[in-house]
């Protein structure tokens, strides 16, 4: 089983590098949020995690938006996109994480849908010219947001586009199941919540029967906490390390990894969770 991560963002309030240290002393597994202080496109030197360390980057979310009406707007988005993958190839990291974007008028849905696809298409150049997987990620409640259900999925692996599958979002509308049992999802990203709001609470502090899900997760992919309090690190990769290594827990194999298609040839490798710190408690 690869090493349960967590996302830069519960550590905002500190620089990328310091919050890559913290990371690193509980977990070998690491997703860059490149937003706000830790935006890696104009960063010089970027930061080089250390060896052993899997790395995955969360492009920007702010100031962006693949499905804008606005092509000025989409294309801008695009580059961005662009200038982040390429960053993120240069970094050595696995695969990046891109939100499809939102239509905030109900009469240009048609229109905004339209411009995603061909943001899509877009996408699938920049991983030809960067060599890095682009995951879609599927998006929370908001009704302004595309690919809240599965039915975008088609149009991704259609175009050869990975996607990251957010537990959390998916719980919210309602269709988790159904992406469980219809995606495959080159990561996940993992947090809890009560069913009504996007709470990002670490697993076992919302609604969501986690040990029901997590059986049905690959264990070959890198499972992403994704909460809002750093205080909760800690607990919830110790969570999820409990969930993943029970017997009988998650799936143990998938035929072909879409982040790491190397990643047979390492599975000799000791790849299970040392726990650290957890060890002692």
């Amino acid at each position: 089983m690869r090493e349960p991560g967590c996302s830069t963002w519960c550590f905002f309030d500190r620089s990328l590098t310091g919050a890559i240290e913290e990371l690193s002393s509980r977990t070998n597994t690491i997703e860059i949020f490149a937003d706000a202080a830790h935006d890696i496109l104009c960063r010089k030197p970027l930061p080089v995690p250390d060896e052993g360390i899997f790395l995955s980057v969360h492009a920007p979310t702010a100031d962006i938006n693949l499905a804008s009406c606005r092509e000025t707007v989409r294309n801008a988005s695009v580059e961005i996109i662009a200038g982040v993958c390429q960053k993120a190839a240069e970094m050595g990291a696995s695969h990046v994480v891109v939100h499809p974007g939102f239509c905030p008028w109900r009469e240009q849905e048609k229109e905004s849908f339209s411009a995603l696809l061909r943001s899509l298409d877009d996408l699938v150049r920049i991983q030809e010219q960067t060599g890095m997987t682009v995951a879609v990620e599927n998006m929370g409640s908001w009704e302004m947001c595309h690919f809240r259900d599965p039915g975008l999925l088609p149009e991704l692996s259609g175009r050869g586009l990975s996607f990251c599958l957010d537990v959390g979002h998916a719980f919210l509308n309602g269709v988790l199941d159904d992406f469980l049992s219809r995606g495959s999802p080159c990561a996940v990203h993992i947090h809890d919540n009560r069913g009504r709001n996007d709470d990002h609470l670490p697993p076992g502090m919302g609604n969501i029967d986690f040990t029901r899900v997590f059986w049905q997760l690959s264990r070959e992919i890198p499972w992403i906490l994704e909460i809002a309090d750093r205080a909760d690190v800690d607990r919830g990769l110790l969570t999820l390390a409990n969930l993943g290594t029970s017997d009988g827990q998650g799936k143990s194999d998938i035929a072909d990894d879409p982040c790491h298609p190397d990643i047979h040839r390492r599975r000799g490798e000791d790849v299970s969770l040392p726990l650290r710190m957890y060890k002692q408690k």
